[in-house]
């Protein structure tokens, strides 16, 4: 009899190909694992969800974790939270302008009124992170008031903006308007674990088969993706996304496969650990500056994954 598991899915967005791809070749039942996959209610409440047993284990952003282990050396405690198993390596989100820009430097941000991300912290803080280390500051650009992506990309076209930052489909959507011209995708800057699994570590140690089955199910959906064709992956994942034509997923698929976005396998190194905990510590968003070892199960990532 299969293993079966609550996986808690943090919101839904075309990063997430490969779970959705896990889930619909059966890549997982492949593992003995009957995975019931449910829509957190927020991506805030998703590590309280584990903490209070709703879910078994949840895939999203390490800097969740990361703010977690914070909050409770602030508190005099020792987070039970950990992550593993890298699948989106790199950050989805794009800056796109009204103009093309095919040359960009943050520097040319100056003067511009920039549309930030607001759904989740972290493009905001490797945003800041990046134009720190371009040594463009704070008070050389105007920030739009704060709304959703979506609304942000009719401010680009309406003209009330000169940059947004946004990830897939809204840049797809802005360029295929006509409007919108990608200035600079974020996975330039290299690994920085952007999206894993993350559970309690009782969990990762009492049903440790369990957790290098799910590895080794997404490490099967990783290698698939990296060399299937476009198309193919489209057709399988459009029914997370039905407002969205086949045409398009393929289109936005082989842009992100383009950028390295998605891990080819699930090790999860500490330099893109490194890598996403210095944007936060310089954006604070945390103080505690968060062992690796304390918050990733380095063992678990390393789960070798079967030949098909």
């Amino acid at each position: 009899m299969a293993q079966q598991i609550t996986l808690y899915e943090n919101l839904r967005t075309l990063g997430y190909v490969p779970f959705y791809l896990a889930i619909e070749r059966g890549d997982w039942i492949r593992e003995g694992l009957e995975v019931r996959v449910e829509l957190s209610r927020s991506t805030s409440y998703t590590a309280q969800a584990l903490l209070d047993g709703v879910t078994d284990v949840s895939w999203g952003g390490p800097m969740r974790v990361m703010m977690h282990h914070d909050a409770s050396r602030r508190a005099g405690e020792v987070s039970p939270l950990v992550c593993f198993g890298q699948v989106v390596a790199r950050d989805p989100f794009a800056l796109v302008g009204r103009q093309p820009n095919p040359e960009f430097r943050f520097a040319d941000l100056r003067g511009k009124r920039l549309a930030v991300a607001i759904e989740v912290p972290t493009p905001w803080q490797t945003l800041q992170d990046d134009l720190g280390r371009a040594g463009v500051g704070l008070d050389e650009w105007t920030r739009a008031p704060d709304q959703s992506m979506a609304e942000n990309v009719a401010a680009l076209g309406a003209g009330a903006v000169d940059v947004i930052e946004v990830f897939e489909p809204y840049a797809d959507m802005a360029v295929q308007a006509g409007y919108g011209h990608v200035w600079h995708r974020f996975a330039t800057r290299g690994d920085v674990g952007f999206t894993s699994f993350y559970t309690t570590r009782s969990f990762a140690e009492t049903e440790r088969d369990t957790c290098r089955a799910l590895v080794r199910g997404i490490g099967r959906s990783l290698r698939y993706l990296a060399g299937a064709d476009a198309d193919e992956v489209a057709v399988q994942v459009q029914p997370y996304f039905p407002d969205l034509s086949v045409e398009s997923l393929a289109r936005i698929v082989t842009n992100l496969r383009g950028v390295g976005l998605w891990a080819t396998t699930p090790v999860f190194p500490v330099d893109a650990f490194v890598r996403l905990k210095a944007a936060l510590l310089s954006g604070g968003l945390i103080s505690y500056d968060v062992p690796y070892d304390l918050a990733v199960d380095e063992e678990l990532s390393a789960t070798p994954i079967p030949q098909e």
